[in-house]
């Protein structure tokens, strides 16, 4: 597997989930898009659940930035986020250190932070204006072939995970090596994490996960666990830029095909785009504008329905440290240069969600969407399969209870409310 050139490229790849930043700190110069008063107290009445990706010691590296980011986030309304603690070979003692440092940060201001277990506290931490963190791990070699971890990895809060990034691992392949022909499809150790990932009730995580591993590891859910939801936390539509004029012969091959999401919605799950300019095949912008994120949102509510797509920028504080490691390593990139040339166009940032949202719901507004439609995508739909999955409500169940939850905190923030 050529396991040294495959540390050296994932060593960068594991940030490069994220890889969209202008220089430090992107959190403080992502760009601020004009909203109207009414899409502001929209998205700070309603639970929104997004994701931020951002390494410690590669995206941020102070704990101020961290708790800047999330203090603005907090101030525009967002709840909760997805947060990544590991990638591609990264193992447990690299999980234990990123957990430790966020953590650390997180302690400074222990009262505006909550780690959900459970979709109370997401509705909790939306009460109480506090920050809800869900943790993700974007790699399965944190196990260190053993599958006894599983049940420490839910203790820590670690709520999904994603099998394999990028390149070739035990579990199977990710989307970097079936780019280059070399998509092993799901394996059976991969089996037996699936396995072990249900029963413990952790999210699988489709994204960065080469298409035929992805289509075995569907299989395989549908087969034993029907009806158990998974997911593409943070997945661009190929389909969307096929036609673009300056399209790249092969596409970004982080994005996935209209087959592979449509899967999502006979197991219930959910896709989530990400808002990340360098997978935006043929178009590349310096900033992604409210209308080109709306696009993509609109793109798999048409593909999937308003039932099964959510939300994930995917962004992060600085990853300038990265692009320019890409960039005098571009050979260790086997993309066919697109990476890289979508970095020289300046498409090397992502939007942050607390500065881009507001202007969204005024362009999904614009085209007919409802708040009931932005509400289920804005975090409703991530909501029915956390308790699904977490809790082991059947199905259903999320969709019986939803009206009453809602009347329920709107009393309660009426009479108590901090927010």
């Amino acid at each position: 597997m050529m396991r040294s050139r495959t540390i050296a490229i994932l060593f960068v790849t594991s940030i490069l989930s994220v890889v969209f930043s202008s220089p430090v700190p992107a959190s403080l110069k992502a760009k601020l898009w004009p909203a109207s008063n009414k899409a502001k107290a929209f998205v700070k009445d309603n639970i929104v659940i997004g994701m931020m990706a951002s390494p410690y010691g590669t995206g941020w590296t102070k704990p101020e930035q961290l708790l800047e980011y999330y203090r603005e986030s907090r101030a525009v309304g967002i709840t909760g986020h997805e947060l990544t603690l590991a990638a591609a070979s990264q193992n447990w003692d690299e999980l234990m250190r990123q957990h430790k440092a966020f953590r650390r940060a997180m302690a400074k201001e222990p009262g505006n932070y909550v780690f959900a277990r459970s979709i109370r506290d997401i509705e909790s931490a939306h009460l109480k204006g506090q920050t809800a963190v869900l943790w993700n791990s974007q790699t399965a070699t944190i196990l260190e072939e053993d599958l006894s971890r599983m049940a420490a990895i839910r203790e820590m809060g670690i709520v999904s995970m994603i099998l394999t990034y990028n390149d070739r691992f035990r579990a199977g392949s990710g989307s970097l090596a079936a780019y280059n022909g070399m998509d092993d499809g799901l394996t059976a150790w991969g089996r037996a994490i699936i396995d072990e990932m249900v029963r413990y009730g952790i999210i699988l995580d489709l994204s960065h996960t080469g298409k035929q591993t992805a289509m075995d590891a569907m299989d395989h859910m549908d087969a034993h666990y029907p009806g158990v939801p998974y997911v593409f936390t943070h997945s661009i539509p190929a389909g969307l830029y096929r036609d673009e004029a300056k399209a790249s012969p092969r596409g970004c091959y982080r994005n996935i095909t209209d087959e592979e999401a449509l899967r999502v919605v006979k197991s219930g799950g959910y896709v989530s785009p990400t808002f990340t300019e360098w997978m935006m095949d043929g178009i590349w912008p310096d900033d992604i504008t409210p209308t080109q994120a709306a696009d993509m949102i609109d793109y798999y509510v048409k593909l999937l329905g308003e039932d099964h797509v959510g939300l994930a920028t995917d962004d992060m504080f600085d990853v300038s440290l990265v692009v320019d490691f890409a960039k005098k390593n571009a050979t260790m990139y086997q993309d066919d240069g697109y990476m890289i040339d979508a970095f020289e166009r300046g498409a090397d940032d992502a939007a942050m969600l607390a500065r881009i949202l507001p202007a969204i719901t005024d362009e999904l507004w614009k085209r007919g969407y409802t708040d009931a439609q932005l509400a289920k995508i804005y975090a409703g739909n991530k909501m029915r399969v956390y308790q699904q999955i977490w809790e082991g409500a059947p199905q259903g169940q999320w969709d019986k209870e939803y009206e009453q939850r809602v009347k329920i905190r709107q009393e309660f923030m009426q009479r108590f409310g901090t927010r």
